[in-house]
């Protein structure tokens, strides 16, 4: 049997160390573990983690409740990084702890923008024409 070269989709093991991962962070974030004043009165969301397939790295994808001051929070979360990946550590009882970054999650910004374009009168026109019943 031929195997195809298209890339291969995160495995259960990452899927699972990824939600295991996004947990621990999402807990740390809640009892206000990091003390930084970017992140004094924010509340941060973590919709996503994706692991790497050898488990050392964790990519944590954070939004501030509102999206206000992303970058920010951000900067300031990877600022903190060798401090959260110790916290973390024994939450998620792996080997090796991963080291975790942080990116804006702009999942709801790339949602908004798709639903924005299904709602524009180009596409209202172009569904209408084929409601008519022409093939």
């Amino acid at each position: 049997m031929k195997k195809d070269n298209k890339p291969a989709g995160p495995s259960q093991r990452m899927l699972r160390v990824g939600e295991l991962v996004r947990h621990a962070l999402a807990t740390m974030f809640a009892r206000g573990d990091i003390e930084d004043e970017a992140l004094v009165g924010a509340v941060v969301t973590v919709p996503e983690v994706r692991m790497t397939p050898d488990l050392k790295l964790a990519n944590a994808y954070v939004m501030p409740l509102g999206g206000m001051h992303a970058e920010e929070i951000v900067e300031a979360l990877n600022r903190h990084r060798k401090f959260i990946r110790g916290q973390v550590a024994p939450l998620i009882n792996l080997k090796y702890a991963p080291e975790v970054r942080f990116f804006v999650d702009d999942t709801f910004e790339e949602a908004g923008r798709i639903d924005a374009l299904l709602r524009s009168e180009r596409v209202k026109r172009d569904l209408d024409d084929d409601d008519t019943g022409e093939d």
